[in-house]
């Protein structure tokens, strides 16, 4: 059984810069992909961006191109989200999530997706 644990959220200002952390462990850790996906109150988990694990490719969202960055240390097990420029609407609990078999890139950015979740780490970017 794969655990997955989230690190590194907290409290920015706008304009600020927070990076999170996601280790996992358990078991033979074996993935295709890794995503992280976020969670403000009274909305749908969203996708935020995810990378392929032997490749390193990665896909963002519009909301996150060009201001957040997506890598992974395959020594460690850990991915990572370094956010930049942060926006209060980017506030949200941050969840890190794996998937080990292939599937289409295209379905890399559904929740559905996902077999290991993290417990989610709070971001909060205040105006």
């Amino acid at each position: 059984q794969v655990q997955l644990v989230e690190s590194g959220g907290g409290l920015v200002q706008a304009g600020g810069s927070l990076n999170l952390s996601c280790a996992a462990s358990g078991g033979t850790f074996s993935t295709y992909a890794m995503a992280w996906f976020r969670q403000a109150p009274g909305e749908e988990r969203e996708f935020v961006d995810a990378i392929l694990w032997s490749e390193g490719t990665s896909y963002y969202s519009d909301s996150a191109k060009g201001r957040f960055t997506i890598s992974r240390d395959n020594a460690k097990n850990t991915v990572y989200l370094q956010m930049r420029s942060l926006k209060p609407e980017d506030s949200a609990v941050y969840y890190c999530a794996s998937r080990r078999t292939y599937i289409d890139r295209y379905a890399l950015q559904l929740k559905q997706a996902y077999t290991y979740w993290g417990q989610g780490t709070q971001v909060t970017v205040s105006s």
